[in-house]
């Protein structure tokens, strides 16, 4: 498939989210009826989206902390954790959503920092905006974007995060350039995803559902990290990384016709995992 065709199916469905808060893997669903998974990739209505939310590393706090519908229950771990966020700091959050991860970064960075979101799906912008400016939400502001070209100055932000996005991108070595590009020289990249330790199976590959819900998109992991490198970064470390499970039945609801046998589905799922990834822009 195109590059340009997967962006817009991306896009059409993450629109749906936003206005409808539909799963990103298929309908609705109750957490007993959609894939477990400390990965994550959630994708479901409050409060199943606080449940997910939770298990990948938001404290009650920090989910309280924002406006109602920031959080969608869409991550696959909790970049923030891992960005030591000072006042002052300029955050730049890479497909941003509702919001949720920017309002975080925004009250650790406080009055003097800003905090900058990018998104290409106009749904979720006006989401976000109007999220901001419920919670009075100053120092936060968002732009309409892709990751691969990032509307964003040279040398401009002190940190970049970003949360079960990345692996959407189909050109992510373009993604890793352009963070490099905006970041300042000492500047860190701070990035939770979902990557693959093999490939996946073709019928899983190639369907829809999967890459919308943060799977078939994913690259091999040392493919991944590669990316990361070749692009300038330097001190690249994996601070944690986390195993991912779907039930059978629920894949085949989600993803549709497998048209694979559970054995082979279970051995396929075992090579998808969760990564939060730290890197540096060296100064030189």
């Amino acid at each position: 498939m195109k590059k340009e065709a997967i962006k817009k199916i991306v896009r059409e469905k993450y629109g749906q989210i936003a206005k409808t808060g539909a799963c990103c893997c298929g309908p609705a669903q109750s957490p007993s009826e959609r894939m477990s998974s400390r990965a994550g990739c959630g994708c479901s209505p409050a409060p199943a989206s606080k449940t997910i939310s939770k298990r990948i590393g938001y404290s009650d706090k920090e989910m309280n902390a924002v406006p109602k519908g920031a959080n969608l229950g869409l991550g696959c771990g909790n970049p923030i954790a891992l960005a030591s966020l000072r006042p002052g700091e300029t955050v730049l959050d890479l497909g941003s959503g509702a919001g949720f991860d920017c309002f975080l970064a925004a009250k650790k960075v406080g009055n003097k920092g800003k905090v900058i979101g990018i998104d290409m799906t106009p749904e979720m912008l006006k989401k976000a905006r109007s999220n901001a400016k419920k919670g009075n939400y100053n120092n936060v502001e968002f732009r309409k974007g892709e990751i691969e070209n990032l509307p964003v100055a040279d040398n401009s932000v002190d940190v970049i995060i970003s949360n079960c996005v990345i692996n959407l991108s189909p050109d992510k070595d373009k993604v890793f350039k352009d963070a490099f590009r905006v970041l300042k020289l000492g500047g860190r990249l701070m990035v939770s995803d979902i990557v693959l330790e093999s490939p996946l199976p073709t019928t899983i590959k190639n369907s829809i559902n999967a890459y919308v819900g943060c799977i078939a998109g994913a690259s091999i992991k040392k493919d991944y990290l590669a990316g990361i490198k070749n692009a300038g970064f330097s001190d690249i470390k994996i601070a944690d990384e986390s195993a991912f499970s779907m039930d059978y039945s629920d894949a085949k609801t989600i993803i549709g016709d497998l048209r694979i046998s559970k054995k082979a589905f279970e051995k396929a799922v075992k090579s998808v995992a969760s990564i939060k990834v730290a890197a540096i822009k060296a100064k030189r």
